[in-house]
């Protein structure tokens, strides 16, 4: 049975709200789920980052993604073939500052975001990210 694309886009909706609230946990185990072995990061502190464990190492371990909220706004779905795109609109407050990436602590940043899933063997996964924080927002 081949899925519609309202089904499919009800789908990679989940997994991404699944992604966000993942991330706000640093839930490693389920982000390595949730993220594709060649998931690539064009972050916001001007770095592409290739690879889960890169993205895990970079963000994750060096403690860039530790908010105390995170939001996500989707506000554009595109099903195509083996991919879904979604772009929106991220609210967080991180834990600590990264001034490369933008974030400081406590204060509440808003950034434009694209996610790009890709359908692996039958399994969604994110494949790639870009991620800009809105200046003076």
């Amino acid at each position: 049975m081949t899925q519609t694309h309202d089904s499919i886009e009800d789908v990679v909706r989940r997994l991404d709200d699944q992604e966000r609230a993942a991330a706000r946990a640093r839930d490693v185990p389920a982000l390595r789920r949730l993220w594709s072995e060649q998931f690539t990061v064009n972050a916001p502190n001007n770095q592409v980052v290739i690879g889960r464990q890169a993205v895990l190492d970079t963000f994750v371990g060096a403690g860039v993604i530790n908010f105390s909220t995170f939001e996500r706004q989707i506000e554009f779905v595109r099903v195509d073939g083996p991919f879904v795109f979604i772009m929106g609109l991220e609210t967080l407050v991180p834990v600590a500052s990264a001034p490369a990436a933008g974030l400081v602590a406590g204060r509440t940043t808003k950034r434009r975001f694209t996610n790009i899933w890709k359908n692996e063997d039958g399994t969604w996964r994110l494949f790639a990210r870009h991620a800009n924080v809105i200046a003076g927002a």
